[in-house]
């Protein structure tokens, strides 16, 4: 049997629907029906169907759409805060420090790793995260990758295969025989449990030329392609994501004006991630730049053991507000609708009619107070519908 619930009293609902005023689609003096975990309408309180099973007040809190994350590495064992400490004393950021979360995994039982990953999940929903991804890339063997995958797909669908994260050890003599494993008995074991390939495409982990060749072999087994690139420095990741038609190229931190160009005009979404730089002390990238161009754009947490360990994303918005040239309304559209669009979804990331009923109550008037109030938990409630 259906179920009618009625959201009424919201001081500010922001919905993300054209339908409504303004780039977030605000109503003032809001309500919003759900029923059976789908949104069915929005608008005013004064002209809300009454005729439900259910009433919420939110006591004239602004309500906005769960956030999406569409970057995270949640399924790890170990600890870098050693690591962290020595770059915020002046060592710089590299690629090769993932190696040691990979050791750390490979020894982690299966136990620790699921009760460390339903911390990470309970963190994300107490800061308002209802739709996130999560990638493989610390086991770095046939049977660890799978176990990770295996893992990662208990709690969401959004899952990616990333053995090619860095080459691990064993196979620093001979990185051409890693590929072929990845892209051979490891891609055999981790598709099935997959939705998504990646590739780190960057100095010191991937070239050009390997990593088409595994996200090609990806996609003949029908994941949808991603890739890490132009984290580290300028390179020819951006050229690739778009002519594979990635869903998302993430990092996006060193970007020629022919990579803006390509972005621009293609579906691929530029995925920004404001707590590397935080954590690396690299420079931001420019996102007021992306969105002039005409770039589509989203942010995410990365949340990862090295180089950026938060799964905030209130707190990716005012880093993203203070230093990467973004509005308030910019970010916040990155981290819900932009996510969304990173993962070709269009259920999530906003509050239109037929979208799932994931919204965030906050603890304030409006949703400027995500970047206006920074640190301070203003997650009042994350409802996550369970169609």
């Amino acid at each position: 049997m259906s179920r009618a619930t009625l959201l009424t009293g919201i001081g500010e609902l922001v919905t993300l629907d054209p339908e409504h005023a303004g780039p977030l689609g605000i109503v003032a003096d809001a309500a919003l029906l759900e029923v059976d975990g789908r949104v069915v309408w929005t608008g005013p309180a004064s002209a809300a169907p009454r005729d439900v099973d259910e009433v919420v007040d939110a006591g004239g809190a602004a309500v906005i759409p769960g956030f999406v994350d569409s970057h995270t590495h949640l399924v790890f064992g170990g600890d870098r805060s050693a690591e962290f400490e020595a770059r915020m004393a002046g060592r710089p950021y590299s690629a090769g420090g993932i190696r040691s979360t990979v050791a750390a995994t490979r020894a982690a039982s299966e136990g620790e790793l699921r009760s460390r990953l339903a911390r990470f999940v309970a963190e994300l929903e107490a800061q308002g995260t209802t739709t996130f991804e999560i990638k493989s890339g610390y086991g770095l063997t046939v049977e660890d990758e799978e176990r990770l995958l295996r893992l990662a797909g208990e709690v969401t669908d959004e899952t990616t295969f990333l053995g090619a994260h860095v080459v691990p050890p064993e196979y620093a003599e001979d990185p051409q025989a890693y590929v072929e494993l990845v892209t051979g008995p490891m891609l055999d074991a981790c598709a099935p449990h997959a939705r998504w390939i990646d590739v780190f495409c960057e100095s010191g982990a991937f070239t050009v030329e390997q990593s088409r060749r595994i996200l090609a072999a990806g996609a003949s087994r029908g994941l949808g392609v991603r890739l890490h690139a132009s984290q580290l420095g300028p390179g020819d990741g951006v050229a690739l994501a778009v002519e594979l038609d990635a869903a998302s190229v993430d990092h996006c931190t060193y970007l020629t004006d022919a990579d803006v160009a390509a972005l621009a005009g293609s579906s691929t979404v530029a995925t920004l991630l404001p707590g590397v730089e935080f954590s690396t002390r690299q420079p931001y990238p420019d996102a007021r730049r992306l969105i002039e161009a005409g770039v589509r754009v989203a942010l995410a947490s990365d949340c990862n053991p090295g180089s950026s360990f938060t799964s905030s994303m209130p707190f990716c918005i005012a880093v993203a507000v203070r230093e990467m040239g973004m509005t308030v309304a910019e970010a916040l559209r990155a981290a819900t609708l932009g996510g969304a669009e990173a993962l070709r979804r269009t259920d999530v990331g906003h509050l239109r009619p037929g979208a799932r009923a994931d919204y965030v109550v906050l603890d304030a008037p409006s949703h400027v107070h995500l970047a206006y109030r920074p640190g301070v938990p203003l997650v009042a409630r994350t409802h996550r519908a369970r169609p």
